[in-house]
C-alpha cells in the first residue's frame, strides 16, 4: 500500500488521517500535516431501525405517481387564452393561483404564454379550480386506404414504380401528344 500524500510505500500499519477535509490513508511522515483519526466499527444495521416510524411516515412526501397519457383526450388548442380569461374573471393573481394549485407561478405564468404544455394532472387542476374545460376527447379520423397497385400489396406501401406511375399518370396523357 501506498501513501496518499507523498507516494511512498507504507510500512506496518497504515494511518488514516483528515489533511484539508479530506479523508487519505498516509504513511507516519505524512500523519502529522493532519489530524490522526481513529477507525470506529461500523454499527449493525438494525432493520427496525431502517423502518420509518409513524410520525415520519405522516410527514413523508407521497412518492410521484408516473403519469399516464390518456391518448383518448387531448388539450385544447386555445387553453392559454382560456386559463387567462378565466383567471382574470375570477379576480385571481398568478400568486393566488399557484397557492390554490399548489404550483410554482413561473409554471403558470409559461403555460398562460403558450411556451408550456401542462400534463393531464394539471389541466384537470386547472379545470376544476378556474370552472373552465381544457381536457376534450379526441376524435379519430378515418382515413380510407389508399388506392395502390395490385404489385404493391396492401401490406409493402407505394413503391418506387408505383410513384413513377402516378407521376406519369398527373403529367400529361399520351393520346394527346402532338407528333413532331
Amino acid at each position: 500500500m501506498r501513501c496518499e500524500v507523498c507516494g511512498r510505500k507504507i510500512n506496518g500499519k497504515p494511518i488514516t488521517a483528515i489533511i484539508e477535509s479530506a479523508k487519505l490513508t498516509v504513511c507516519i511522515a505524512c500523519s502529522k500535516h493532519g489530524k490522526i483519526c481513529q477507525e470506529e466499527p461500523k454499527p449493525k444495521l438494525i432493520l427496525q431501525r431502517l423502518r420509518p416510524t409513524p410520525r415520519q411516515q405522516r410527514l413523508q412526501k407521497p412518492k410521484p405517481q408516473a403519469s399516464t397519457v390518456d391518448t383518448s383526450q387531448e388539450l385544447v388548442e386555445d387553453y392559454p387564452v382560456k386559463i387567462r380569461q378565466a383567471r382574470e374573471i375570477l379576480g385571481l393573481s398568478h400568486d393566488e393561483l399557484g397557492k390554490r394549485i399548489n404550483e410554482k407561478v413561473s409554471l403558470l405564468r409559461k403555460i398562460e404564454t403558450g411556451k408550456m404544455t401542462p400534463d393531464n394532472r394539471l389541466a384537470s387542476l386547472l379545470e376544476r379550480t378556474l370552472k373552465i374545460k381544457l381536457i376534450v376527447l379526441t376524435k379519430e379520423e378515418k382515413v380510407p386506404p389508399s388506392k395502390m397497385s395490385k404489385s404493391a400489396g396492401a401490406r409493402h406501401g407505394l413503391t418506387m414504380g408505383d410513384l413513377v406511375e402516378l407521376d406519369k399518370k398527373s403529367k400529361e396523357d399520351p393520346t394527346r401528344r402532338k407528333s413532331s
